[in-house]
């Protein structure tokens, strides 16, 4: 199978900040208007939209929203060389200071996503002005601008709650006259959901080209949106409702995928970070990145370590907190006292504390090995600000610069690894959670965490120092009722659901949204801010503000553009 091709022309965006432009974005060179709608350059205009979403300059980023979901979930610290670097981030971290006026990173963020969305809807436009007899492939090009729609959508729902709804047919003069509070919650995520039901109706079941998305990459995006849809909230987003018709639907959608998709677990969880098993038997719906080709995006720009082989940023750092939660006792998490007595965030600490070898796969700290390399030992100096941040660094997104598919650009590098959109665990925990909320099929919730828990155990084949010993006393095991914890009940095995969660996918940027979705952000972020203000002195003010922080502000610059067409989130 051949990757999608992501260069055009050489077409390039125009950056400017109204938005008529970033919703009208058109390209330039030496082709006219009407010489682009011929099929073949419609299906490359097709491939720009892809293209687009793959975008990961580092503060306009469309990558994986680690920031956004995991260093505001507590899963990470900021990182950097302190506070002031990046200094709105820390903004995002601390949940403090931060006001409509003073977010021009956020600000940047919607923009280029509407940047990217404009992309989308010229591609629409022309491939819907073709024939089928013209463009052969036109509905399931229709079915996969209307994927990519629902992608960058979702961040913007996930972030600011609210954002004006822009289709490929709403005219250009009415760009600015769409306001964001003309849809309410549950209709927005019904856009989403009429994007993706015609993708599950459309799309093949296979795709010739990786990166194109199949109706089973439809049919898990859909979960996605509808786990997101069920937990209904009122206009200060409090969890008011959990709906069951929209949980049936995911669990079902997610069987099918588990049953006839053909995908399966990696043998390794390591396999799903290394660029050697990309577009493996767990993926099922990647951005695709590339090192090897002018054309090419790479990801993961400023979370390196600041060693000579990489350079720089030093960003997303594991909290303490987060460390720790891989604690183990008989098994299973440690769930009362895993913040207590010593932390789970050294090489001393890793060769006597059970814990489970999913930390060796996300983390690391000096001593230990790098990225599965037994002679790369991390060391001290690799990290950027220690006296801020510590000593520990994440690897989930990073490559051993000895691989191919690793690129410095000067000054950042980065990385041809590709993001994940979609995983088979994470549908395997969706039809759990949704089995465990409809208060059905609690066994079968059971077997597929364990499932997942039983993947982590097998996962140490390379986590090993030269001498070939384990790099820590891996203890992992399924959940036994009554044995290794206490009776499965509904309110157990939620938390035990939450839990594997944030073992499974900690700084793959999903945790802060879990727990808005869930409705407990404010206690939990509040809880883990009480301990680790005690780690971490520069997060001494830092606080959770209920009713207003589960979401971004709506970015002054944005309203004031529109003359206050746009309503601010609630609290802001």
């Amino acid at each position: 199978m051949k990757a999608i091709t992501i260069a055009i022309f050489g077409l390039s965006l125009l950056f400017c900040t109204s938005c008529d432009s970033m919703l009208d974005t058109k390209p330039q060179g030496v082709v006219s208007d009407e010489d682009l709608n011929t099929p073949e350059r419609v299906e490359q205009m097709v491939n720009a939209a892809y293209s687009f979403c793959g975008q990961n300059h580092f503060n306009k980023q469309m990558g994986m929203p680690y920031e956004e979901g995991s260093v505001r979930g507590g899963e990470a610290y900021k990182g950097g060389s302190g506070t002031n670097d990046n200094a709105e981030r820390n903004r995002w971290e601390t949940f403090t200071y931060m006001q409509a006026t003073n977010v021009g990173d956020l600000d940047n963020l919607w923009w280029v996503h509407y940047v990217a969305i404009g992309r989308i809807h010229d591609a629409l436009r022309r491939v819907k002005a073709l024939t089928p007899e013209e463009y052969p492939l036109k509905d399931q090009r229709i079915a996969e601008l209307r994927f990519l729609r629902a992608h960058i959508y979702m961040y913007m729902k996930q972030c600011f709650k609210f954002f004006p709804y822009i289709d490929e047919d709403t005219p250009q003069d009415m760009y600015d006259k769409v306001s964001n509070d003309e849809l309410t919650d549950q209709e927005l995520w019904g856009k989403l959901i009429d994007d993706l039901r015609y993708g599950v109706s459309t799309l093949p079941d296979k795709q010739d080209e990786v990166g194109r998305p199949n109706k089973f990459a439809a049919k898990a995006y859909l979960a996605k949106v509808l786990i997101f849809a069920a937990y209904e909230q009122d206009d200060k987003h409090n969890v008011v409702n959990i709906n069951r018709e929209k949980l049936t639907e995911v669990a079902s959608l997610c069987k099918d995928i588990i049953d006839n998709s053909g995908k399966s677990l990696a043998s390794d969880f390591a396999e799903n970070f290394l660029c050697e098993f990309e577009n493996g038997p767990e993926s099922i719906w990647a951005i695709q990145y590339t090192a090897d080709t002018p054309q090419g995006r790479l990801n993961s720009w400023l979370v390196s370590p600041v060693n000579s082989d990489y350079g720089c940023c030093g960003f997303l750092q594991p909290s303490v907190n987060m460390m720790n939660r891989y604690k183990t006792v008989n098994g299973v998490p440690d769930f009362e006292k895993f913040n207590n007595g010593e932390t789970l965030d050294n090489k001393e600490a890793f060769a006597k504390i059970p814990m489970d070898p999913r930390l060796m796969h996300t983390a690391c700290v000096p001593g230990m090995p790098w990225k599965y390399e037994p002679s790369y030992v991390m060391q001290e100096n690799w990290t950027r600000t220690p006296e801020v941040y510590g000593y520990s660094m994440s690897q989930k997104l990073l490559v051993l610069p000895t691989c191919d598919c690793f690129k410095k650009t000067n000054p950042f590098m980065g990385a041809g690894l590709n993001w994940d959109v979609l995983r088979l665990d994470e549908v395997m925990l969706w039809r759990a959670e949704a089995l465990i909320q409809l208060g059905e099929g609690m066994d079968e919730a059971l077997n597929l965490i364990n499932q997942i828990r039983m993947r982590a155990a097998a996962s140490t084949g390379r986590l090993k120092f030269e001498d070939g010993t384990p790099t820590g006393k891996f203890d992992v095991q399924p959940y036994r009722p009554g044995v290794n914890c206490p009776a499965w009940t509904k309110d157990f095995a939620m938390q035990a659901l939450r839990w594997e969660r944030h073992l499974e996918f900690s700084t793959e940027g999903k945790w802060f949204f879990d727990l808005v979705r869930w409705g407990i952000a404010a206690e939990y972020m509040n809880e883990y801010f009480e301990v680790e203000k005690t780690r971490r002195s520069y997060l001494k003010d830092a606080k959770f503000t209920k009713n207003r922080d589960e979401y971004f502000p709506i970015p002054q610059v944005q309203i004031s553009y529109v003359k206050g067409l746009y309503k601010q989130n609630t609290g802001w």
